[in-house]
């Protein structure tokens, strides 16, 4: 099972799979359900971030157990989504952004496999993030697709699960961010130390707070979400089809000291 794919806020089912079943997986760190399926001849995991019914709030996601639970199952390159406000104008509602960069603003998290104990303690470096094969896949497929579609942005991941205030979103804008959201940061990093390919697509749903003329509501979120979703989702599948059988990305792919593998 080389692909998977980890659905934020608005995707939670595997539609365009078949011959789905349901597996949990046991990890150092708790039990993760994952739903399995196949598109065009390839397996393929599918994870609910927040849960199928989004009951799980962003700081309360067990990033470390579901990055392990897709490296158990043998997944080498993971498509991410995220729902996001806008700092950046010329990115707005309905937009895809293949992220290239983030900030990290949460504060509670359990951001790293290797905090000592069993695992030995690694310095991973993150100059860039984001897998550079896909999210190059990510960006062919928008563009086939004829989506409202950039090429990079910045992820200012903040800790949530309330919105960010006006002040944050200048901050964000001042330090170079593009986007705000709640659950990019530390995804991105576990799955760099557990040597995987990782890339993210972001849909705006909204300005950020200041930008909005109205104060920001979760229904909003929803409501953008749910008229794009199927493009989100083609985009998703375009983008898998896309991505080179052979890697040479360098993000260390399959290669982690982590133990328990």
């Amino acid at each position: 099972m080389r692909y998977a794919i980890i659905g934020g806020t608005g995707v939670y089912d595997p539609q365009l799979l078949t011959g789905i079943r349901s597996e949990t997986v046991t990890t150092p760190y708790g039990s993760v359900p994952v739903t399995v399926g196949s598109y065009e001849g390839l397996e393929i995991a599918f994870m609910a971030r927040h849960g199928q019914d989004h009951s799980i709030p962003p700081h309360r996601i067990n990033y470390r157990a579901n990055i392990f639970a897709l490296k158990k199952l043998g997944v080498q390159r993971i498509l991410a989504t995220n729902a996001v406000g806008s700092v950046n104008r010329n990115m707005k509602p309905g937009h895809f952004v293949v992220v290239d960069q983030y900030l990290d603003f949460t504060k509670t998290r359990d951001h790293t496999f290797f905090d000592g104990g069993e695992n030995p303690v690694v310095h991973t470096d993150v100059t860039d993030p984001y897998c550079p094969e896909i999210r190059a896949s990510l960006f062919r497929s928008g563009r086939e697709l004829d989506l409202d579609i950039h090429e990079r942005g910045c992820y200012a991941c903040f800790e949530g699960p309330r919105f960010e205030t006006a002040a944050e979103i200048r901050m964000t804008s001042i330090l170079g961010g593009d986007l705000a959201g709640m659950t990019g940061v530390p995804e991105a990093t576990l799955a760099r130390e557990a040597g995987m390919c990782y890339s993210t697509v972001a849909m705006v749903t909204n300005m950020g707070a200041g930008i909005a003329a109205e104060p920001l509501s979760h229904e909003e979120v929803v409501a953008i979400m749910g008229q794009n979703t199927a493009n989100l989702k083609g985009l998703l599948m375009k983008a898998l089809l896309h991505i080179p059988e052979t890697c040479g990305c360098g993000c260390s792919l399959g290669k982690t000291p982590l133990t328990g593998l």
